[in-house]
């Protein structure tokens, strides 16, 4: 769950902050695994759970264990430059 030093993104294709957000850590060369929500119900079910009941995705998890949810792209920023 990011636990391992790489970022956790989970979300679905049809989702378009998902494909933002994904677009964003692609173009600016940021590791990270991407977890389907909409295929696997364990996956979704672990992604509430992450964010505190909340059904928003993408839910992404960070290094160490941070958590965002529906990050914006300057917050997507905020959160990479502090993982330094």
């Amino acid at each position: 769950m990011g636990e391992t030093g790489e970022i956790v993104l989970y979300g679905a294709d049809w989702c378009g902050d998902c494909r933002r957000a994904k677009a964003w850590l692609r173009e600016n060369e940021v590791p990270f695994t991407e977890v389907d929500v909409e295929h696997d119900d364990v996956a979704r079910d672990k992604a509430v759970e992450i964010a505190g009941g909340r059904k928003n995705i993408p839910v992404i998890v960070l290094p160490g264990g941070g958590v965002l949810i529906e990050p914006t792209n300057s917050q997507l920023a905020e959160a990479v430059a502090a993982l330094g």
